[in-house]
């Protein structure tokens, strides 16, 4: 393994009248620090999109562009299963900052030179690139997550985390018409992000620690005597594991989580076929203009974060632990408000607005149980991989259909054909997590 990624040592171990102080304040830190490094990643994840009516307007059809934006789907995908490996065996203080800050550097690139966004193969390339440097944030943040906080509690801190993209991904639009109100050029769309995001990588590396170990404190199982329910905990778990065993021990023999992935590229499809055409669909069918468009854009993320908590909440306190029925129950209000979304004739702004917003604060929670369900079917030093194959389905099966398939559908079928698709994700996702649902169901019975 690389040097500079390598897992941070254990330190001698921490006064025993210091360890509940250093224990509570240390976790409250690393979590700040994910929570603000993961939303720095979001400012600079889609501003691609945003793009799109300006680059439109150059003379690039959809099609093109899709294709174009698919380069951070495809390398997304591909990467947080590969490097969610990486992670898994590297200090995540390092790693969530290594990538943003690469991550942060593609963006600006795009905006301050001309030959970044002039030719589709050009912006396909930094886009992949960016795609890769993105696929090093969900993992690392996981990796924290699961060593600082146990299985009772993790839950709720996953979800809660899992807020800073929704806040990272928000504050896109609003930078967006800062940007263009301060520099009077639509390119600033990319560097003006990319700079903020630069500051977020900063406070990260200040406030991430890898482990409890590597601070001299004990593992979070037996500081709070809180153990996994999915498998037998014992010592070994807290031994770094090795590529071979995380892949074929743990994860790619795992079935539950094989059905989660697939749901989730459904899951994705819908998430990502309404977020990334929202600016060009509303500015094209509904008549809104640049500023309308980001504020919409504005109003779908923020709306995930109320939406995203009560699903975790939902799962936790009324189905005890079970992902899939909250899920389901979620993406049928999902469906309905596609529809309305789709229907609703033009000159009507607040019912669209209002659709957008239900959509972006149901579609969340599904996204969210997910990961934590990846989390949890395995032990925390495969974590990473195990997120990382459901992120694989969710990016090259959804995100990139999305991408790619939605530009050309649209410009063949027109947005009708488009929203079709989206309705048929919808039901092909609720159909996947019930199978999930009764699969879980079986295994409890029969004590598996």
């Amino acid at each position: 393994m690389n040097k500079l990624l390598k897992p941070a040592e254990h330190q001698p171990p921490v006064a025993s009248e210091e360890l509940d102080s250093t224990y509570q304040r240390l976790r409250n830190q690393v979590f700040l620090g994910i929570f603000i490094g993961y939303a720095g990643y979001y400012l600079v994840r889609k501003n691609f999109s945003l793009a799109i009516p300006h680059l439109i307007e150059e003379g690039f059809s959809k099609s093109e562009l899709g294709f174009a934006l698919s380069g951070v789907s495809i390398a997304y995908g591909i990467s947080k299963f590969l490097m969610g490996n990486l992670s898994d065996r590297s200090d995540a203080r390092k790693f969530i900052t290594i990538g943003l800050v690469l991550s942060a550097l593609t963006m600006i690139l795009m905006g301050i030179a001309p030959f970044a966004t002039a030719s589709i193969p050009m912006m396909f390339t930094l886009l992949f690139f960016n795609g890769w440097f993105q696929g090093m944030g969900w993992p690392s943040s996981g990796r924290v997550i699961v060593h600082w906080f146990s299985v009772s509690e993790r839950g709720t801190r996953a979800a809660t985390w899992n807020l800073a993209h929704n806040v990272g991904g928000g504050l896109i639009g609003p930078l967006a018409v800062l940007g263009m109100s301060l520099f009077v050029d639509w390119h600033s769309i990319f560097y003006f992000a990319g700079l903020v995001a630069m500051g977020t990588a900063v406070a990260s590396w200040l406030l991430v620690r890898d482990t409890p170990q590597s601070c001299g404190l004990p593992a979070i199982e037996q500081y709070t005597g809180d153990y996994p329910h999915a498998f037998s905990y014992d010592e070994a778990h807290e031994k770094e594991f090795s590529a071979k065993e995380i892949f074929f021990e743990y994860v790619l023999n795992n079935r539950l989580l094989w059905y989660i992935a697939i749901a989730n590229a459904f899951v994705y499809l819908v998430r990502y076929g309404v977020l990334d055409w929202a600016p060009a669909y509303l500015s094209e069918v509904k008549g809104f203009s640049m500023s309308g468009s980001s504020w919409a854009y504005f109003l779908y993320e923020f709306a995930g974060i109320p939406g995203t908590l009560l699903c975790g909440y939902l799962s936790d306190r009324y189905f005890r632990g079970r992902r899939a029925p909250a899920s389901l129950v979620y993406l049928f209000f999902v469906l309905i408000a596609v529809v309305v979304y789709w229907q609703n004739p033009p000159g009507n702004p607040l019912v669209d607005n209002l659709a957008l917003i239900t959509i972006g604060f149901l579609i969340y929670g599904p996204v969210m149980l997910i990961g934590v369900h990846a989390l949890d079917l395995v032990p925390k030093k495969a974590a990473g991989t195990a997120a990382g194959l459901t992120g694989l389905f969710g990016y090259l099966g959804g995100a990139l259909f999305a991408n790619i398939a939605m530009g050309l559908i649209v410009d063949r079928f027109g947005w009708d054909g488009g929203f079709q698709v989206l309705i048929a994700s919808c039901l092909a996702a609720m159909a996947m997590l019930l199978i999930a649902w009764v699969e879980e169901n079986r295994l409890a019975a029969n004590g598996e």
